[in-house]
């Protein structure tokens, strides 16, 4: 039997293993994901065809984004929903694909695969690759805090324009929240066709 003096310390100890192990698991599992989402992206260029990363996944890669400053490679999916943002960056609906004409959306979590975006700034460059091969490069032209309750993201379709979102603050100890980081880029070197 325990002595009611040790129940405080073994209960926190338990906790602390929870918590930790939890946060251990969700970077691990972030990370071991891009590794298989890798593969389906090399086969989505050898074969030109829409590769899921694993048979029960109901996203694919459409983009591979290379951070110029930090070399940083992540593989954009198809879809923004909670469970695809758990393994990646995701494509926004109703955004153009990235590296066409329009703005598109990614989003992606501040504390696993957006978090080098807490040291982006101003003329910093990230390359997009598209499933053709072809690739382009985006120059941050500013990032700004805004609260989703009361600020929309724009699409502009004329413009070629990247926008990389997530959770702000980057040190929030509790996630979610109102706030989003909206990184803003525009591609270098013209203009792109659909």
């Amino acid at each position: 039997m325990l002595k009611s003096g040790r129940y405080p310390l073994l209960l926190t100890s338990l906790l602390t293993v929870i918590f930790f192990g939890n946060t251990t698991w969700i970077h691990v599992k972030a990370q071991l994901a891009q590794v298989l989402i890798e593969r389906a992206w090399a086969m989505t260029l050898d074969t030109s065809n829409t590769n899921r990363p694993w048979t029960w996944a109901d996203f694919w890669p459409v983009a591979r984004m290379v951070d110029k400053q930090s070399g940083k490679v992540l593989y954009v999916l198809s879809s923004a929903s909670g469970e695809s943002l758990s393994f990646g960056p995701g494509h926004m609906n109703g955004s153009a694909l990235p590296a066409t004409a329009g703005t598109s959306i990614i989003a992606a979590h501040r504390d696993t695969h957006f978090e080098f975006l807490k040291n982006i700034k101003k003329g910093d460059v990230i390359n997009i690759q598209r499933p053709d091969g072809f690739s382009s490069n985006y120059q941050v032209v500013g990032r700004k805090v805004v609260d989703i309750r009361n600020a929309k993201l724009t699409i502009e379709p004329g413009r070629a324009a990247l926008k990389l979102v997530t959770c702000y603050p980057f040190d929030a100890v509790v996630p979610g929240g109102s706030k989003r980081l909206v990184v803003e880029l525009l591609r270098v070197g013209g203009r792109l066709k659909g």
